[in-house]
């Protein structure tokens, strides 16, 4: 079975089977982290030294107060504080010529060690990497981050180089990508509508037409276990999510890039995601 915000489907060769209770407790964990800070009793120091850590991304490298009191929605105090305490502790490097910051190598080592010691990864990496030089395609493994999908895991085996290289911690929005529709698939009511609310407010322009696209999207994963898009020049991607209690909802995408019609790709493709989805799930559970 595979669980979505509307209900508990069956589907043919689906790759996800799970309890609507599990769905619940995987939706929650997923949930935005903003949504969280203001639930219960916690550190709020911790909170915004984190926040101004989320700030920094590519293209976004060199941020000064001023950027990150934008960003983070702090004060110019609260930040100069924090991100002085951040370069203190190695986390941050202060560039004095420019005023500004820049993410220290410290954080490259913390993402280094959440592969390396990361049981999902050490279970889908090599199925994942088999099956894309196998078949000379792209195959990559994502979880949410707020309205964004990040990459865990992406092995690059297509004929054709794309215009964009995607690599392990890259960011792709969730509302154009099969990967982010395909998470949306398997998330709970509240969970859906607050991420829809906020897609709508920042993409007003040809809204209409792209929520109706998320909600074919969330229909196909429902009745074929997988949605597809096409969001790049050439490059066509199937997604699954992969939802397993007690994990974040993982999902799993294959794209080929070329001139062929999409729907060949599409034909070619589903078959071999939703069974490489299904190995991975099983790992995961057996963890």
């Amino acid at each position: 079975m595979i669980a979505s915000r509307r209900g508990a489907v069956a589907s043919t060769g689906e790759a996800v089977r799970v309890t609507g209770e599990a769905a619940r407790t995987t939706a929650e964990a997923d949930r935005p982290t903003r949504d969280v800070l203001t639930r219960g009793e916690r550190n709020r120091s911790l909170e915004r030294g984190i926040e101004i850590l989320r700030a920094f991304k590519p293209g976004a490298d060199l941020l000064g107060n001023g950027e990150l009191a934008e960003r983070t929605g702090l004060s110019r105090a609260t930040v100069s504080r924090l991100a002085q305490t951040l370069a203190d502790c190695g986390m941050l490097e202060h560039d004095r010529r420019n005023r500004a910051y820049r993410l220290a190598a410290p954080v490259l080592s913390l993402a280094h060690a959440m592969r390396a010691g990361s049981p999902v990864l050490n279970i889908a990496g090599p199925a994942m990497r088999a099956e894309a030089e196998r078949r000379r395609i792209n195959v990559g493994l994502a979880v949410a981050d707020r309205e964004e999908m990040v990459y865990l895991e992406s092995v690059r085996y297509s004929r054709r180089v794309a215009w964009r290289n995607v690599v392990a911690g890259q960011r792709v929005p969730m509302e154009i990508t099969s990967l982010g529709r395909a998470w949306l698939a398997a998330a709970d009511d509240a969970t859906f509508g607050r991420l829809m609310e906020r897609f709508r407010v920042r993409r007003t322009r040809g809204w209409r037409a792209l929520s109706r696209e998320i909600n074919a999207a969330v229909d196909s994963v429902r009745e074929r276990g997988y949605c597809w898009a096409s969001w790049q020049p050439e490059v066509v991607a199937l997604a699954t999510p992969i939802v397993v209690a007690g994990h974040p909802v993982y999902v799993l995408n294959m794209s080929v890039i070329g001139d062929t019609i999409p729907t060949e790709s599409v034909d070619r493709l589903q078959e071999p995601l939703l069974a490489l989805a299904r190995r991975i799930q099983e790992g995961i559970a057996g963890l």
